[in-house]
């Protein structure tokens, strides 16, 4: 089962890295065809280094940070979020487990 999931995992990486490859691609091939710089096209994915040596990433036009991603956990840590699939899930799998249990016992 757990290889599995690493296959499945290991796929769906390699698919979303051909995703912003081939975004990276068809953004060079307007490029091309327009025949001139154009700044409102921008790349799908860029790295930048800032002046204080902070590592700062584009994707899609959007500007992520290690800051942003530090004050996205925190907010998460802060509200608790209740999942309710999760907990589905986990009743779900107890149920089952203590039948089975149950079932087997009696035999």
């Amino acid at each position: 089962m757990v290889r599995f999931w690493l296959k499945c995992t290991g796929i769906v990486l390699v698919l979303f890295l051909g995703v912003l490859i081939g975004m990276q691609q068809a953004n060079d091939g307007m490029k091309k065809m327009k025949g001139y710089e154009d700044p409102s096209l921008n790349s799908a994915f860029i790295i930048n280094q800032s002046d204080q040596g902070e590592m700062e990433a584009d994707i899609l036009g959007e500007k992520v940070t290690s800051h942003d991603l530090e004050t996205k956990k925190e907010k998460l840590e802060e509200m608790k979020a209740f999942n309710f699939f999760s907990s589905i899930g986990k009743t779900l799998g107890e149920t089952i487990s203590g039948a089975f249990q149950a079932l087997i016992n009696m035999i």
